[in-house]
């Protein structure tokens, strides 16, 4: 056995990364301190229907494509499913007009051109660098320095800039801003954050049927068939060092589980709570940690439709107010909208259900932190309701049939994201990552105390690509990187 391996955390990189050193011949086990496995993928049902918490769809899952590559090592490709309209994935809506996203470089280009008939050069100049990083995924798998990486890639180019830099339309720009509600765009986010998201839906856009704890359900059930564990109802109180050296780590305050190597899955900061007595940890790496800034979280309006009301839409739709600034966006007021549908499950055209997510920023819901679930008072209840009403009358043009077509609606905020997945202040993308300082705020797997390592969507790329991806290189740490690339089969 090549070592003991406890897991904390049991959302989608916690558990791709026990696979991963399970194959490895690592003994690995997985604590989650919720009572059931997933994360941000967890699946609830309500009315006889199954919503995802944080997952709505992925790209990059067609043949030769960098999530299908990934997936494959998982075996996470026989799941149902679903690819979304080719010509019109996501429908961008500002105001009374709607804008195309379609899959293909080509065919994303010529759905736009349609609208933008002089910007033709200028949206192929968009694509081509698209193409070219999600081309070049694969490189942060080749032996590199980290800070000599990030800081000559496409980390330290400004988004925005390229944007300004692509077009001299205003609108353009804000159309391809608009699908903004996978990432938190502003002025300091990275070329790379933005061009790799955005490529890989435009490669190609994918629902899974039935939702996302599928992900997780398949990668337990394979976990333990090769001889590793998940334990739900676990919360991990103290990770123990010794002599700068992980040992063990501390459960429900009393049990002591030795271990040779630790990996955490979920914030950094969370990790510095567990930790309140190292001596290895310095003041100035609690103090960077801290000091890092969150991305927003989200609000959803989880809604059951009345049956045959509303026709399944195979696309997402992001509404805006017009003139709305999408760099720097302003959370006091609804004013942009995620809609996701939920395929039929029956032989039927019509959706069972919608999901409406809005940012919402944790300074909104502060107020009621120290509140129970359940139990946060009229306030609280009165407050979403307003979020809900102000959600329903944005998308109301362009979904006037949907009021009348709802059974019951069910809410969460970033409260619900941070009591369930321990997901700090709610945040939806993790970490914000600065162009200008990538060093200091895209973090790599190591921490200052030996054998001790993170994961998850906080150090390198969020969402279902970047959070698999950065659990490889975290158990490169362990495996060497060389052994992953051959696994994966990268030249």
């Amino acid at each position: 056995m090549a070592g003991k391996v406890i897991i904390i955390g049991a959302g989608i990189a916690g558990l791709e990364c026990a696979y991963i050193l399970l194959k490895n011949g690592y003994d690995v086990s997985v604590l989650e301190h919720d009572k059931q496995a997933g994360g941000c993928l967890q699946t609830f049902r309500r009315n006889g229907n199954n919503f995802d918490t944080g997952f709505h769809y992925v790209g990059g899952l067609d043949e030769s494509q960098p999530l299908n590559r990934l997936f494959g090592y998982f075996n996470l490709l026989d799941l149902p499913w679903h690819q979304l309209d080719r010509d019109c994935f996501d429908e961008v809506v500002i105001g009374d007009q709607s804008y195309p996203f379609a899959q293909g470089h080509e065919n994303f280009v010529k759905q736009l051109t349609y609208y933008f008939p002089k910007q033709k050069d200028n949206l192929s100049r968009f694509t081509q660098i698209l193409k070219s990083t999600g081309e070049h995924l694969f490189d942060a798998f080749l032996p590199h320095e980290a800070e000599q990486f990030y800081s000559e890639s496409l980390f330290a180019k400004s988004a925005y800039q390229f944007l300004e830099d692509i077009t001299d339309d205003p609108l353009l720009r804000q159309v391809l801003s608009a699908t903004s509600l996978k990432m938190e765009l502003n002025k300091n986010l990275p070329l790379y954050t933005f061009a790799q998201l955005h490529n890989s839906f435009i490669d190609s856009a994918w629902r899974l049927q039935g939702g996302g704890a599928q992900l997780i359900e398949h990668l337990v059930e394979d976990i333990s068939r090769m001889g590793g564990s998940v334990t739900c109802m676990q919360t991990v109180t103290s990770i123990v060092e010794r002599q700068g050296k992980v040992i063990g780590v501390r459960v429900n305050k009393d049990t002591f589980l030795s271990a040779d190597y630790v990996i955490f899955s979920a914030h950094p900061q969370e990790m510095l709570r567990l930790l309140i007595d190292s001596e290895t940890i310095r003041n100035i790496y609690r103090k960077r940690i801290s000091n890092l800034k969150d991305t927003f979280g989200m609000f959803t309006a989880n809604i059951v439709l009345k049956p045959h009301t509303v026709p399944y839409l195979n696309r997402n739709l992001y509404i805006h107010k017009p003139a709305t600034d999408l760099w720097n966006v302003d959370t006091s007021e609804v004013r942009s909208v995620l809609v996701n549908y939920y395929l039929p499950t029956d032989d039927s055209s019509y959706s069972p259900a919608v999901d409406i997510l809005t940012p919402m920023r944790w300074q909104q819901v502060a107020r009621w932190a120290n509140t129970r679930q359940g139990h946060r008072g009229e306030d609280y209840v009165r407050f979403k309701e307003q979020v809900t009403d102000q959600c329903l009358e944005l998308v109301d043009k362009r979904l006037p049939h949907l009021k009348q077509a709802i059974e019951h609606i069910y809410t969460s905020t970033p409260l619900s994201y941070n009591y369930y997945t321990l997901t700090h202040h709610g945040t939806a993308f993790g970490i914000q990552k600065d162009w200008q300082s990538p060093i200091t705020t895209i973090l790599t797997p190591k921490t200052p105390i030996q054998n001790l390592y993170m994961t998850g969507q906080n150090l390198n790329l969020h969402g279902i690509l970047g959070t698999t991806m950065t659990s490889f290189l975290t158990c490169a740490e362990l495996i060497g990187i060389n052994k992953l690339r051959k696994d994966l089969k990268l030249k």
